[in-house]
């Protein structure tokens, strides 16, 4: 499976950005997606994850009200709309594919996007 994120870039604190993962060589229908981010000099951590069906999701506390995320099974498509950015928020985005299981756990996660840059300007 290959996941390929899109859609980072530079805006203003309180602005918004969507990102966008496509995935190819694989049955994504099937699995768990999760978006991660790591800032320089910190660990990767958890921002929101959507089970096979998007029935149920997930969200990092600091983020819960201001992303959400959304799969299009049809288009092989996760996305992370984000509203209201801080500059904490900015960091490298990435997403990721879990073939059994789901959920904030960065080792739940065998596939991995090559990350997307977001920067919030304060």
């Amino acid at each position: 499976v290959q996941l390929q994120a899109s859609g980072g870039g530079l805006v203003q604190a309180g602005g918004s950005l969507r990102l966008s993962c496509a995935a190819s060589g694989g049955s994504f229908s099937r699995y768990g997606m999760g978006w991660f981010r790591q800032a320089p000099g910190k660990e990767r951590e958890f921002v929101a994850a959507i089970n096979w069906n998007g029935g149920m999701t997930t969200y990092a506390d600091l983020v819960e009200g201001r992303f959400t995320i959304s799969r299009d099974n049809a288009k092989n498509t996760v996305a992370l709309q984000m509203n209201s950015l801080k500059p904490e928020d900015t960091a490298v985005y990435y997403c990721a594919l879990a073939r059994t299981g789901w959920g904030a756990r960065v080792a739940s996660y065998e596939y991995w996007g090559q990350g997307t840059q977001v920067t919030v300007s304060s």
